[in-house]
């Protein structure tokens, strides 16, 4: 059987981490981040959910009454 060339391998593969990693580098550099972001408002807002407008009882079976 004749012997694999590995004589390029290194060649390719550090062109191939090269070109990647120029790739991300140049879509990364794409993306517009803000410059100075404004701080939020960190209070909840209280919103009604639909059960708490409406009056509910939840019957136990201990608290019935004993007959």
């Amino acid at each position: 059987m004749p012997q694999l060339d590995t004589s390029t391998w290194f060649i390719t593969i550090l062109s191939m981490i090269l070109a990647l990693f120029f790739m991300f580098q140049l879509k990364i550099s794409n993306h517009s981040y803000p410059s100075n972001p404004s701080p939020k408002d960190t209070k909840p807002i209280k919103q009604k959910t639909p059960w708490e407008e409406k009056w509910t009882k939840i019957y136990l079976p201990l608290s019935l009454p004993l007959h």
